[in-house]
Order: structure tokens, then C-alpha cells, then sequence
């Protein structure tokens, strides 16, 4: 038997409604828990504004660090080959499955006092461990395989075919890569950006291990709600509540964005330039494509 119209058997639809259930369930239960009398008190005190904008500086930066470092990396995962590109491509992606505390410890020995770049830092009088430095870093170590992974699969479907034709009339690599693959890229750059930004925000592991919980400096709002789980739990759920609604944002941005790449690479069942690509393309000759 299956549902009208729709061709599901009935019983993988309870099935689902199990497993959506499982996922709301708990964040019907925070909503219920929440001290809506004190709500605004418990989510402005100054340690949770010191620690709500401490995690948005930080996971902005990391974000950017992913974009600059991402976008290029999963350009070159999608688009060359070479000796020991899928191990590469594997340890890049490590971070997805690596428990943060692993991340942690390897951040710690790479560059805390003792790692193997800490070491010449810190003879040169820098210190990055335990510093809002280690949290913009562990928070880009454990975000950027979102962005690489979800845009190496936008890459391999718009295939290169503009990029060809750019080259052919005369484009240097990287006036194609300005003018023709970034603008085709922007929509999967962004919804990459955001699940990036949105992982950073709610790292807790990795923070934790390589950068601790020093307020104002290090403790970020992961790390806020861990500590007053333990002292004021009516501050810790309003505060889970405030990163619950972030994330269904950011979520929601991220998947309207999906769709509209989408539709736009379904509509008339081709995909066409973005305005302004292509410019700086010239002919042989010397006329502009």
C-alpha cells in the first residue's frame, strides 16, 4: 500500500516520521524547558554576550580562512590529477569523521609550545595555543571540509566546458578563473560558506582542547553553555536555544541556496554564463569575446 500520489509505500513514511521525530523531539524539549520569564536576562548577561560575540568574530574569520583556503583546494581536487589525489582528497576530509578532541590534540602538537610549528613560533615570540588565535584555527580545521566537499561536487557538475571555450579564445588561466569559474561558482562558494560558518560556530572539541576556556579570550558560546550546565542550567538551555535558532537559519539559508543552483542549472536543461563572465576573454586577433 503507498501513499496517494506519491508512489511511498506507507510504511517507509512512518518509518520517516519516526526519524523525524527523533530529531525534533529534543528541540521541542529545550523549548519547553526554557525560563521564558528570564529568557532576555540569562542570554545577556555579560559572560553570554562575551562568549555570543566571541563565537561570531571568530567563526567569521575561520569562514574566510575556509573560503580562501577551500576554494582553491577542492578546484584543484575536481579539477587535476596526480599521484596520491585520493589520499589527499581523504585526509583533507578527515576532520568530517575525526572526533574534535582528536583535531584538538593534533592542533595542540602542531602549534602549542611543543608542536612542530609552535616551537620556532614561540622562539619568535609568538604563541598561538590558548589564544582567540587557536579558536579561529580549530574552528577552520574542523569547518573547511564543508566547504571543500560541497563545492568539489558543484565543480564536477558544472563540468569545464566554459572554461574550455575561454581558453580557446585566448584567456590566460587566471583571467578564466576570475572571470568564468569563480562566477559560476559564487552560489555553491556561498552555501559552502555558510555550513562552514554555521560548523564553526558550534565547535566545542577542538576549542576546547587546543585553545581552553579563558572568558572574553578563548571561551566561546559552545563553551559558555558547557559551564553553566553546571552552575545555572536555565541559562545553559536559553543559551542552546539561541545556537538552535542560528543553526536552523543558517541551515535554511544554505538550502534555499541549494535549490536555487538547482533550478538554475535545470532550467531549459542547460547552464548559462553569469552576467560579467567572460570579460577580459580575447580573441586571437585581438577582439574581445
Amino acid at each position: 500500500m503507498t501513499t496517494s500520489g506519491s508512489g511511498v509505500p506507507r510504511w517507509v513514511v512512518a518509518i520517516a516520521v519516526v526519524g523525524a521525530a527523533f530529531v525534533l523531539l529534543p528541540l521541542v524539549a529545550i523549548v519547553l524547558r526554557v525560563d521564558w520569564a528570564d529568557f532576555g536576562a540569562l542570554i545577556t548577561s555579560e559572560s553570554s554576550l562575551a562568549a555570543l560575540g566571541l563565537s561570531l568574530r571568530t567563526s567569521l574569520i575561520a569562514t574566510a580562512l575556509c573560503i580562501l583556503f577551500g576554494v582553491p583546494l577542492a578546484i584543484v581536487l575536481a579539477r587535476t590529477n596526480f599521484p596520491g589525489q585520493r589520499v589527499l582528497r581523504s585526509l583533507v576530509l578527515l576532520p568530517l569523521v575525526l572526533p574534535p578532541v582528536v583535531g584538538g590534540i593534533a592542533l595542540l602538537y602542531t602549534f602549542g609550545r611543543l608542536g612542530i610549528l609552535g616551537g620556532p613560533l614561540q622562539d619568535a615570540g609568538i604563541t598561538i595555543a590558548f589564544s582567540t588565535t587557536a579558536v579561529v584555527l580549530a574552528q577552520t580545521f574542523v569547518a573547511m571540509p564543508f566547504l571543500v566537499l560541497s563545492l568539489e561536487g558543484a565543480i564536477r557538475t558544472s563540468g569545464s566546458r566554459f572554461e574550455g571555450v575561454a581558453a580557446t579564445l585566448g584567456a590566460s588561466p587566471t583571467t578564466v578563473f576570475r572571470t568564468v569559474t569563480l562566477p559560476l561558482l559564487a552560489p555553491a562558494i556561498l552555501s559552502g560558506a555558510i555550513l562552514s560558518f554555521a560548523r564553526a560556530l558550534g565547535e566545542f572539541g577542538a576549542t576546547l582542547t587546543f585553545a581552553g576556556s579563558l572568558q572574553g579570550v578563548t571561551r566561546t558560546l559552545p563553551l559558555e553553555i558547557y559551564l553553566q550546565r553546571e552552575t545555572d542550567p536555565d541559562a545553559a538551555v536559553a543559551l542552546s536555544l539561541v545556537l538552535v535558532v542560528v543553526a536552523v537559519l543558517v541551515v535554511g539559508v544554505a538550502g534555499a541556496q541549494g535549490s536555487g543552483r538547482r533550478r538554475s542549472l535545470l532550467r531549459g536543461g542547460r547552464t548559462t554564463l553569469p552576467e560579467g563572465a567572460g570579460v577580459g576573454v580575447v580573441h586571437p586577433g585581438g577582439r574581445k569575446a
